[in-house]
């Protein structure tokens, strides 16, 4: 009796959790009304009715998450569909995803109510009827990373779909739109077009990223990346011979009172600097505070003495960014600092600006290299550019220490995101192969460009892969790996042992594609280092032999029903990145490619495949 109560409790436990998860009847509703709006007889021609259960029944063009109970996507490609999107009742299901209605003759305008759908990651409305604005609603849509809306009537401004800091891939080409483009970061797109319209305005440098041809058949648009170069703009308003004797007598005025202002500090800091010259480091490893009612809390004290004859040096270099294109030496000494990161080899410290500019300042003791070389090597770094590499912005280098100057990246780092406090539900198997793609390409660049001058980056990790505000990686740190009298580095994450019988010079890149395996598996693990990779390593390598290779992935990423193939091919190849003989390990220009095909095999089948 017992027995019979207990398995209708769980009969009925199991009931209701089906009827509280699965699709609601009211979005079954809103769906063929939508499906109405699009076509006649959605019931007959489609399977889409009421009394039916979209995940289970066969609606055509539906797919569901992997708990067969809320619909993911709906791909209604070339089925000759007339009617109209209707917003309203597309949005109702909660956990809409991807809507693709490509290849159609759908008419009318492209609702605002759009933005309702609030997990959309993907929109497909390309080569239809449809005209109007796109609406302006699109930005608040933080969740998009796809939006295709070419071929079609469109006209108007581009809403300012910039915003959306997840955003790869826009297409809008072959349309009527007109206006200036919005702020587009172009470091962060994969794919842009915005070639036969009615644009004006001035095109950002896109970086070599994009060609010409994504811009075609704009007459507005000008830029240095395009062959038209824009008009001066101060040709465009001149000024009167009064307002230019008024500019030319308020710019000497002012040049007299900042000469005098700046006279006076100057002779008060020599006269300081005499009395008082501190003969330590860049800074203290123990920041020095008061209490935080006085205006100096949280001040480090900075300064540098010359080794060579004890005397003061104020030799910052700073390289060409408008960030620092003014900085001096002194101005970062007497900056606010704070310690954000302590090694084995140095600190990092946060320091702001009176300008409000914040910077990240690492510093390095013991590192053996000769000053020419450190910066002949600083140097070679800067010229060799790349979107997703953290660019040099000032160093400073003695016998003892040197310094060098970043721009502070507000949003964290790759380890806090998959480890840390800010890690988020939205870091999703997308999210993961950009990063790994954006990473991989950027390392074959830098590998490329610097392999003749034996410069790699010698301490990838994850924490070294920073975040911008748009949430763009960044690889940090680059080229300040130790070399030795053999030229060889080797990874920060491994025992030297495992390469130090090694006599090849190229050692020190194989040591990258080393700890660049790790960091994929950290992305396809979740799981964190805890005394050193290797650890991880056999953990993983237990894992296959076990014959349970499913059980190493993230949770995270398995629950969203992520192609399990691409996921094992991922692993194969950080399993390649990782093997003991340096020799045998990829290179960067073989590993991105490698990435870049998993990551278009899983654009192809995720509007295509049925989960």
């Amino acid at each position: 009796m017992n027995h019979i109560k207990t398995s209708l409790i769980v009969a009925l436990f199991s009931l209701l959790l089906s009827t509280t998860n699965s699709e609601t009847i009211e979005a079954r509703n809103a769906l063929v009304q939508f499906m109405q709006k699009l076509s006649p007889n959605p019931e007959v021609i489609w399977g889409w009715n009421t009394t039916s259960d979209p995940c289970n029944h066969g609606w055509k063009g539906v797919s569901c998450h992997n708990n067969s109970l809320t619909i993911k996507k709906i791909v209604l490609d070339g089925l000759n569909l007339t009617g109209q999107i209707d917003a309203t009742f597309l949005c109702v299901p909660k956990n809409l995803k991807v809507i693709s209605i490509n290849s159609n003759n759908v008419s009318g305008t492209f609702p605002e109510e759009i933005s309702k759908c609030r997990q959309l990651t993907h929109i497909y409305i390309h080569e239809n009827n449809l005209t109007g604005s796109l609406p302006v609603s699109l930005s608040q849509l933080s969740n998009l990373k796809t939006l295709d809306v070419s071929k079609n009537g469109f006209s108007g401004n581009i809403p300012d779909v910039s915003r959306i800091s997840g955003l790869v891939t826009f297409l809008a080409q072959d349309n009527k739109l007109s206006g200036e483009l919005p702020a587009f970061d172009f470091s962060n797109l994969d794919k842009f077009n915005v070639s036969n319209n009615n644009l004006s305005g001035t095109v950002p440098d896109f970086l070599g990223k994009f060609n010409e041809t994504s811009f075609l058949n704009n007459p507005g648009l000008c830029g240095k990346s395009l062959s038209k170069f824009c008009p001066s703009q101060a040709k465009k308003k001149g000024l009167s011979k009064k307002d230019y004797f008024i500019y030319v007598g308020c710019t000497a005025i002012g040049v007299i009172v900042v000469s005098l202002v700046a006279f006076k500090l100057i002779k008060k800091r020599t006269n300081k600097e005499k009395k008082n010259i501190v003969k330590k480091g860049f800074g203290r490893d123990s920041i020095s505070t008061t209490s935080s009612d006085q205006s100096n809390a949280n001040r480090s004290e900075f300064s540098i003495t010359s080794p060579e004859n004890g005397k003061a040096s104020r030799s910052l270099v700073v390289l060409s960014n408008p960030v620092v294109n003014e900085l001096k030496f002194d101005e970062l000494l007497r900056s606010p600092a704070e310690l954000v990161g302590r090694g084995r080899r140095g600190s990092l410290y946060k320091v702001k600006l009176n300008e409000g500019v914040i910077l990240a300042v690492k510093r390095i003791r013991d590192w053996d290299i000769s000053i020419e070389e450190f910066k002949k090597r600083m140097h070679r770094i800067d010229e060799v550019k790349h979107p997703n590499v953290m660019p040099i912005l000032a160093f400073y280098c003695s016998r003892q220490e040197k310094l060098l100057v970043y721009e502070f990246q507000q949003s964290g780092n790759l380890f806090r995101l998959l480890h840390g406090s800010q890690n988020s539900e939205s870091f999703d198997w997308e999210s993961r192969l950009i990063i790994a793609a954006k990473i991989s390409a950027a390392l074959a660049f830098m590998h490329k460009e610097l392999q003749a001058d034996k410069i790699p980056h010698g301490n990838l990790k994850s924490s070294n892969i920073l975040f911008n505000n748009k949430m763009e990686p960044f690889i940090s740190e680059y080229g300040l790996a130790e070399v030795n009298n053999q030229d060889q580095s080797f990874p920060a994450q491994i025992d030297a042992s495992q390469e130090i019988n090694s006599p090849a010079p190229n050692n020190a890149f194989h040591a990258d594609s080393y700890n660049f395996g790790i960091i994929l598996i950290e992305l396809l693990t979740g799981k964190q280092i805890q005394n050193n990779a290797h650890d991880l390593l056999r953990w993983v390598n237990t894992a296959i032999t076990e014959e349970w290779t499913v059980e190493v992935f993230d949770k995270k990423v398995v629950s969203e029903g992520t192609n399990e193939e691409q996921m094992v091919s991922l692993l194969q190849l950080a399993l390649k990145c990782t093997s003991s003989s340096a020799e045998a390990r990829p290179t960067f220009g073989e590993i991105a490619e490698i990435i870049s095909s998993i990551k278009k095999e899983y654009e192809e089948k995720f509007i295509s495949s049925d989960i």
